[in-house]
């Protein structure tokens, strides 16, 4: 007969690309999961997994027995988690991912004032500015600012910011001062290489789209608020990266007579399924915690 940690074995050995991620993950040593793989794949009656001296991958029979298997896990982690709640608390575990700067400045504090409140969940939090699968990866949600469009997903509204021009007071006392858009021609950018590099401003006609001369390309937000701090050039960034900068005049709003288009950040869980109680309580806290407006906005008012 199947252990079921034999199949939380299998799941993370696949999900972290290695025996050892998957011990880290569990919180077990590597001998114990390889035991408990090896002991699954006697079960069976097949390998499972096949292992080379670089990395491990699926075989076909693993392929076709990891979907049942998180089937099966998850059944088992909602029926604990059902009796708990009865009893009027939020238990089990709970795996998200989001965005690394989000999760770093506003994401992780709003979640550990929540888990105080609910010390029987166990979550994990995965920060990786990739766009994780969801549906694939076995997490219960994902957290994203910026378009979801995958169809596996349900994706909801949490909070909003907007998206401003910024740029340090020394770097506009030496370059100038653009004040229209048409002026943005003559500017050094730093642009996020992780989506288009066109900034979008919308307007009566439609959008308005600037193609800026780029001094710096990069997949993060926080280091692109640094080379504005540093006086590099101007960069377009949410509001919640630069709030405080702004606040404190380190960064100065670079007004061209319209604000571009705002992001949203939204939260999306696999359509397939249910969410949790416990998952449906984190993102009613979170929208709470965040506030409408946000309170990266509410603080440049």
């Amino acid at each position: 007969m199947m252990k079921l940690d034999g199949l939380e074995a299998l799941v993370a050995v696949a999900e972290a690309g290695s025996i050892s991620a998957a011990a880290r993950r569990l919180g077990l040593a590597k001998s114990v999961v390889s035991d408990r793989l090896a002991e699954l794949e006697r079960t069976v009656g097949a390998r499972l997994v096949q292992r080379t001296t670089r990395a491990l991958a699926l075989t076909a029979d693993g392929d076709a027995l990891i979907v049942r298997a998180r089937s099966i896990l998850r059944e088992v982690s909602d029926a604990q988690a059902e009796v708990v709640e009865r009893r009027g608390s939020l238990a089990g575990p709970l795996r998200l991912a989001g965005p690394i700067s989000f999760g770093a400045l506003h994401l992780g504090p709003a979640i550990y004032r929540f888990l105080a409140l609910h010390p029987e969940i166990q979550l994990t939090l995965d920060l990786d500015d990739r766009f994780v699968d969801a549906a694939g990866d076995g997490y219960d949600a994902v957290i994203r600012h910026g378009p979801i469009t995958d169809e596996r997903l349900i994706v909801r509204h949490l909070a909003s910011s907007r998206r401003l021009l910024v740029a340090s007071p020394a770097y506009l006392e030496q370059r100038g001062w653009p004040r229209t858009l048409a002026e943005l021609d003559r500017i050094s950018a730093i642009l996020y290489t992780n989506r288009d590099a066109d900034w979008r401003f919308p307007d009566a006609s439609g959008t308005m789209i600037v193609r800026p001369s780029a001094c710096l390309r990069v997949n993060n937000g926080l280091v692109m608020r640094d080379a504005a701090l540093a006086g590099l050039g101007v960069t377009l960034l949410p509001t919640f990266f630069i709030h405080r900068d702004l606040a404190d005049g380190s960064l100065v709003h670079v007004d061209v007579g319209v604000e571009a288009e705002g992001a949203t950040i939204h939260v999306a869980y696999p359509a397939n399924r249910s969410p949790s109680a416990k998952l449906a309580a984190l993102v009613a806290w979170l929208r709470t915690e965040f506030g409408t407006p946000a309170y990266w906005d509410v603080d440049l008012s």
